[in-house]
């Protein structure tokens, strides 16, 4: 028997908890038990995403509430600023050009974090743009871009700012109202430790202002109606109840530990992630700012990283993930968010440091692990 490891980038490990709360017998969606499960739900993910907006919860993937974005509050033929430094980040351009809406990109080599003095200056330069676009956590390269940098150079100006923050959220701290975004998205199946399926998006005034002129097509995800239901502790269509409870015990897990707690127990799984990268003579990919959400590793010189990541998963039963695009055969993801811990940790060092010696990767097994150790007894140390 080989025993599983689900150390993705998403989905990520389910709590028993979260399993358990979602095994409760199926209740129907207008009834008035669902109210209460619905609204302590739409609240503390409102303590998550610490905002005083409201907070939509929509039955898809995140790229479903990414859409969102672009089809409720802009007109074809809107000019749209999108940072764009990896797979994600070309997602806002697609859906955008789905719409008819113009894009001017603020490239971004991938493994770079954006500058925010790049995006005032194309903001100086077209005055209209609209809406400024970008991640949190771009997923493809293990980046993590300064939210609240941007935000502040967005803030005082018309453009709308959207933060596509699936992989970020419950592991970065955003600060949704603090730092000027307007359209923050998130996802179940990252950290916050769901099955996929629901989507979320916090809404500022300024956006709602804004989607009144908006031209664009929309019926299922028409963001004006799923707030009105929001009132009544509702959705406009038929929601996935059995995620929605499982939402709100994940969200007492959180709430549980902490929201300073969680942001610190990422930083440190990542911090001992990327200090056993380094003691196996590996590198990260990202050159500056990585993130704590994921650790995008470079392949060593001559092996292909699609291969360390097939053999991850069948020999050793880990699946992590390999490069996307132009990345691909030349890193290798593993997550560390969610639902996470320092054996999490362990057992991927571990299971790299075979896969790489059964490559012929020239390194010292227990090398890898024996850093990871060393971080974690510091940071209890303390």
């Amino acid at each position: 028997m080989l025993k599983r490891y689900l150390l993705a980038p998403g989905p990520t490990p389910v709590p028993p908890e979260v399993l358990l709360r979602m095994a409760m017998p199926a209740i129907h969606h207008r009834a008035p038990d669902f109210i209460p499960i619905f609204e302590s739900a739409k609240n503390r993910l409102k303590w998550l995403c610490q905002t005083g907006n409201d907070v939509l919860i929509l039955t898809a993937s995140g790229t479903g509430a990414m859409t969102a974005c672009v089809n409720n509050f802009l007109s074809p033929g809107d000019r749209v600023l999108v940072v764009n430094g990896g797979k994600f980040g070309e997602r806002w351009t697609k859906i955008c050009g789905a719409y008819a809406v113009s894009v001017e990109e603020v490239k971004v080599p991938w493994g770079r974090a954006v500058k925010p003095e790049d995006v005032a200056r194309a903001l100086e330069r077209d005055p209209e743009i609209k809406a400024v676009f970008m991640q949190a956590v771009e997923t493809s390269t293990g980046v993590y871009h300064d939210v609240e940098a941007v935000g502040g150079v967005i803030k005082g100006k018309k453009a709308l700012f959207a933060v596509d923050a699936i992989s970020a959220l419950a592991v970065h701290d955003l600060k949704t109202d603090a730092w000027g975004v307007d359209l923050m998205v998130g996802g179940s199946q990252k950290g916050l430790m769901l099955p996929p399926g629901l989507a979320f998006l916090s809404v500022s005034e300024k956006a709602w202002e804004m989607a009144k002129g908006s031209k664009s097509p929309r019926f299922y995800f028409n963001l004006k109606k799923e707030r009105e239901a929001l009132k009544k502790n509702q959705t406009n269509f038929t929601p996935a109840v059995t995620l929605i409870a499982g939402l709100d015990a994940a969200l007492e897990m959180i709430e549980r530990e902490g929201l300073r707690e969680v942001f610190a127990r990422h930083a440190r799984l990542a911090g001992a992630m990327r200090r056993a990268v380094g003691a196996m003579g590996l590198e990260i990919f990202p050159a500056e700012s990585p993130s704590n959400s994921l650790t995008a590793i470079k392949a060593p010189e001559g092996t292909d990283g699609q291969e360390i990541y097939k053999r991850l998963r069948e020999i050793y039963g880990v699946t992590a993930a390999g490069g996307q695009d132009q990345l691909r055969g030349k890193v290798f993801r593993v997550a560390h968010m969610g639902y996470a811990g320092v054996f999490d940790v362990i057992t991927a060092v571990s299971a790299i440091e075979m896969t790489l010696k059964g490559l012929g990767h020239p390194l010292r097994p227990g090398s890898g692990v024996g850093a990871a150790e060393e971080a974690f007894l510091e940071q209890t140390a303390s």
